[in-house]
């Protein structure tokens, strides 16, 4: 969910290119808020799930790139919110949505640097905030590797930053395709 545009591909390192499924506002947005924000309101997945595989099946070029062997990785949360929270909420969106395409999720990324919210940040803050902020939780395996596609889930997507650089560390390791 969010505004990003399917970019071209400027390094070896960058990602691929982002499907967002929905604009983030009205709604949407006070859907996403209430899921990640107190309340917590986590009943939600449903629903936001459901609306995440809607909108990402009616982009024409996402189809021809799901294979059997893509995988989902949700984009990891710092430990500080992910205590708070109780949740990733980019890992529930992940697993429902790899449910209902029947797409294995890998768990393998975590937060190594403890970034502030992104929410507020010019475009080159949130980029300079995240750099450097992923880490492989273990050594990936030949599933991952040889992934025909790669496809990063994150709630929210103002200007790709997170991507990217999520991105980034998986293609340093090999990984060929990683999308958004």
């Amino acid at each position: 969910m969010g505004g990003v545009t399917h970019p071209v591909c400027k390094t070896r390192y960058t990602i691929d290119g982002v499907f967002p499924s929905l604009v983030y506002k009205g709604v949407v947005k006070k859907l996403v808020h209430v899921f990640k924000y107190p309340p917590y309101l986590t009943d939600l997945q449903s629903q936001l799930i459901d609306l995440l595989y809607e909108g990402i099946i009616q982009k024409e070029q996402f189809i021809p790139l799901l294979q059997e062997s893509s995988v989902l990785i949700p984009i990891p949360l710092c430990q500080t919110k992910l205590r708070k929270r109780g949740y990733n909420q980019a890992k529930l969106l992940a697993e429902g949505l790899g449910k209902r395409l029947n797409i294995s999720i890998v768990d393998c990324l975590k937060r190594v640097k403890n970034t502030k919210t992104q929410v507020g940040l010019s475009k080159e803050d949130r980029q300079k905030n995240i750099t450097e902020a992923f880490a492989f939780k273990f050594s990936l395996n030949d599933v991952v590797l040889d992934s025909s596609s790669i496809f990063l889930v994150d709630d929210v997507v103002p200007s790709g930053s997170t991507l990217r650089e999520a991105a980034k560390v998986l293609k340093k390791t090999g990984c060929r395709n990683v999308w958004g």
